[in-house]
C-alpha cells in the first residue's frame, strides 16, 4: 500500500457500529488503532479517539471521517477541516489498497455486511446482509454466554460444527455439483431434529460456520454477478482465525478465491484517507 507523503500528518476516522478505527499517516508511516464505539460522533468523541493514539486535531493537516452519522460532526475542529467521505467509497478504496488490486468485490464484514463493487475510479453498493460480527456476538450471548469475539474464536477452533449441523452427504447421500458431502446442508439442522450433546466449542463452531458461510456465499455470488474475479473481505470479523478458515473452505467448495488482507479492520479508515488525499490532489 502506498500513501503519498505530505508535510503535516493527516488522519481518518471510521465510526463503525461496534468499533471506531483511526488511521494516521505521517510521511510514509501509517499508524492504526481501534476503540469500542460509544455514543454518537461529536467533537468530544473525535478528540477522544485521536487522543488514544497520542494525537490532537491541531497536530494534523486535516481529518477525514466516514461511517455512521458523520453528518453530525462540525465542519472543522481547531481550524482543521473535517472531510466527510462516503462509506461505500471508503470501503472500496481501502479494500483495494490493502489487497493491492485495481478492482474487486470488496466485502466489509463488520457488525453487518456490505458488498461493494470497487475499481480505482469509484465504488458502488451491490448487496449485503444483516449477518455479520453483530450476529456472531449477539448469538454468542444467547448460546455461549459470552460477547467476547476472541473467546468465541478460540472455542470454535476447538469444536466440531457437525454436532449441530447436517451435511449434504447426510441429507442427499452424496455430493451435489461442486459441493462435497461434508458441506453444510442445514445449519443447526441436527439439533432441530432432536437434542444433541454439544460442548460450548461445538456450538461456537456451528455459529462461526453459519455466519462465515452466509457472508462468503453472498460475496462470491455478488462478485460473479458483477463479473469481478476477486473477492476481498475486510472488517474486524476477519480478525478471527475461525472465520477466515470458514471463508477458505467456502471459497474452495465454490472454486473461488477470498482474500482477507492483514489489518482488515482498518480498511474503511484507510479508504477514507486515500479518497480525501485524491480529492485534495485532483479535485475528484
Amino acid at each position: 500500500m502506498v500513501i503519498d507523503a505530505v508535510l503535516r500528518p493527516a488522519a481518518a476516522i471510521d465510526f463503525g457500529a461496534s468499533n471506531t478505527d483511526v488511521v494516521v499517516r505521517d510521511g510514509g508511516a501509517t499508524r492504526h488503532w481501534t476503540l469500542p464505539s460509544e455514543g454518537q460522533p461529536d467533537e468530544a468523541r473525535v478528540r477522544r479517539v485521536l487522543d488514544a493514539g497520542g494525537v490532537a486535531p491541531r497536530d494534523l493537516q486535516w481529518i477525514a471521517v466516514t461511517g455512521g452519522n458523520r453528518a453530525m460532526l462540525p465542519q472543522a475542529i481547531d481550524d482543521r477541516t473535517l472531510h466527510r467521505v462516503d462509506e461505500v467509497r471508503a470501503i472500496g478504496r481501502g479494500g483495494l489498497a490493502l489487497s493491492n488490486l485495481e478492482s474487486a468485490l470488496v466485502t466489509s464484514a463488520g457488525s453487518g455486511t456490505a458488498c461493494v463493487s470497487a475499481t480505482m475510479d469509484g465504488a458502488h453498493h451491490v448487496t449485503g446482509t444483516g449477518v455479520g460480527g453483530g450476529t456472531l456476538v449477539g448469538l454468542g450471548r444467547l448460546l455461549l454466554n459470552t460477547v467476547d469475539p476472541r473467546e468465541i474464536d478460540v472455542l470454535a477452533q476447538n469444536g466440531s460444527d457437525t454436532t449441530h449441523n447436517l451435511t449434504i452427504g447426510e441429507v442427499l447421500g452424496g455430493a451435489i455439483g461442486t459441493l462435497p458431502p461434508e458441506t453444510t446442508a442445514v445449519n443447526f439442522g441436527r439439533v432441530a431434529r432432536h437434542p444433541v450433546e454439544a460442548s460450548r466449542e461445538d456450538t461456537a463452531a456451528a455459529l462461526v460456520n453459519m455466519v462465515g458461510q452466509v457472508i462468503a456465499v453472498i460475496a462470491i455470488n455478488a462478485a460473479r454477478a458483477q463479473q469481478l474475479p476477486q473477492v476481498v473481505v475486510v472488517g474486524h470479523l476477519t480478525d478471527l482465525k475461525s472465520i477466515r478458515r470458514t471463508f477458505g473452505l467456502v471459497a474452495k467448495f465454490y472454486g473461488a478465491t477470498i482474500l482477507t488482507p492483514e489489518a482488515g479492520g482498518s480498511a474503511t479508515a484507510i479508504g477514507a484517507l486515500l479518497s480525501t488525499e485524491r480529492m485534495l490532489r485532483t479535485g475528484a
